[in-house]
């Protein structure tokens, strides 16, 4: 899928705030690198960022908790007013207990606190806030796209079953296939790989968050060079294709 890749995060990001035009702040970021992006190009952004623009924070005091979140938060140790967030942006609880709280999230993502964050969201000698996924991340992904040019890629860090630690992951993608069918092609020995379908969106957000970090890094986007994505059986350029392929469907899904 590629030769050689190169990362760099984009300079001189600031804070983000509602309101703000994100496209036009990565724009800047972008022309601060020196060289305009090319084909083989995709931005990856964080999903904070993408939501503090879309105003997608709440303060907690404007939240009133139902009775369902009342006892899902003394069974989780959280606060009932978050808890009654993540129920709002959920189609079910898969898991609970002390301290932990897994949902489905509306888009299909499962999740811990259905992606809802209080990191890096306001000060904490302030009010409590919580900063919710992007109503949409492949729309959001896309009007980024038709904005800048490039490929985009809206990235977030993922709890996985079954491993410990957060991996970025891609919960919204315009521009590029999220993911890259390599059935039909040759492997090594030149057997016909039947199986390989490959989180190529998935992959590169992983590669970003490296540059990107969990904390006071402060740098929210990475431009990702030198990436090729064809179709299995020819040179032909994959089609683009949406972050939401990425989700297993319920039919094939062993475990639920």
């Amino acid at each position: 899928m590629a030769d050689a890749l190169s990362l760099a995060a984009l300079p001189g990001i600031p804070l983000v705030r509602a309101g703000d035009d994100l496209a036009a702040i990565l724009a800047d970021g972008l022309a601060r690198l020196g060289a305009p992006p090319g084909p083989g190009d995709v931005l990856v952004v964080a999903q904070k960022v993408v939501s503090k623009a879309e105003g997608r924070m709440v303060a907690l005091a404007d939240v009133t908790p139902s009775a369902e979140a009342v006892a899902l938060a003394e069974r989780t140790g959280k606060d009932p007013r978050l808890v009654e967030l993540i129920l709002r942006e959920s189609v079910r609880v898969v898991r609970a207990r002390r301290g932990l709280l897994i949902v489905e999230h509306r888009r299909g993502f499962v999740m811990a606190n259905a992606g809802i964050d209080q990191s890096n969201v306001a000060p904490p000698d302030g009010p409590p806030h919580a900063l919710l996924l992007p109503e949409d991340p492949d729309a959001s992904a896309a009007a980024l796209r038709a904005r800048l040019g490039l490929p985009v890629i809206v990235n977030d860090s993922f709890g996985r079953a079954w491993r410990r630690g957060t991996c970025g992951v891609a919960l919204g993608a315009a521009g590029l296939p999220a993911l890259l069918d390599l059935r039909g092609s040759p492997d090594l020995m030149g057997r016909r790989m039947e199986v390989s379908v490959v989180g190529f969106a998935d992959e590169i957000a992983a590669a970003a968050s490296l540059l990107m970090g969990q904390g006071a890094e402060g740098q929210p986007a990475v431009l990702v060079r030198g990436l090729q994505w064809t179709t299995s059986t020819t040179a032909a350029t994959a089609p683009p294709q949406p972050a939401a392929a990425l989700v297993r469907p319920a039919a094939e899904d062993l475990f639920r």
